[in-house]
């Protein structure tokens, strides 16, 4: 393995909108290792406690439709309504990120769940960089929304968003917008008795 290639992949990603997302979409083939990758992120008992709902061809419609109803819904107009359609179409893929969290597990607590839930969305999005393609975590108020949560859904379950996929259209332009990394890493040092 050339950790360092690895290591520029993790550097080098970045979020693509679903306005710049192009066809192709991610192969059956590359889907399943970007599942394979978001199932080594960290996971105390392995409880897996999410799902990756492909949304694609004729699907994408019915998500429009969806998105539409909630858009109206909600109070937009018509023009509102058809971009929130537009935005389930544009994409050539989405992936609904759907998290199953046992709040009753007796070893592993809620918020342990849902690290898990956020390492498996990035690995996700780092092996479709890794391959090529560019993506974006979206959510908004759309996710609160009962009709659409209920159809992503089982029992359960919480909607946390969905991954817009494809092929960039452009590479980012303009400087970065994250902290410096001493910004994030600190030393601890224990309280003065």
């Amino acid at each position: 393995m050339n950790h360092e290639t690895s290591l520029q992949t993790l550097l080098t990603r970045y979020s693509v909108g679903p306005k710049h997302l192009v066809e192709p979409g991610p192969s059956d083939e590359q889907l399943a290792l970007m599942v394979q990758a978001a199932l080594r992120a960290p996971d105390h008992a392995e409880l897996v406690p999410y799902r990756f709902k492909l949304v694609r061809g004729a699907a994408k419609q019915g998500m429009a439709a969806l998105f539409a109803d909630a858009a109206l819904a909600a109070g937009k107009g018509e023009e509102g309504a058809a971009l929130d359609a537009e935005r389930a179409l544009k994409p050539p893929m989405t992936v609904a990120v759907v998290a199953r969290i046992d709040l009753g597990h007796p070893q592993v607590p809620a918020h342990e769940q849902w690290a898990a839930v956020g390492g498996a969305i990035a690995n996700f999005l780092t092996a479709a960089h890794a391959l090529g393609f560019g993506g974006k975590m979206l959510s908004g108020a759309k996710v609160r929304n009962p009709s659409i949560a209920a159809a992503f859904c089982e029992p359960g379950e919480t909607l946390l968003g969905w991954i817009a996929l494809g092929t960039p259209a452009r590479l980012p332009a303009g400087p970065a917008r994250k902290p410096d990394p001493g910004q994030v890493l600190i030393d601890w040092h224990p309280a003065c008795k």
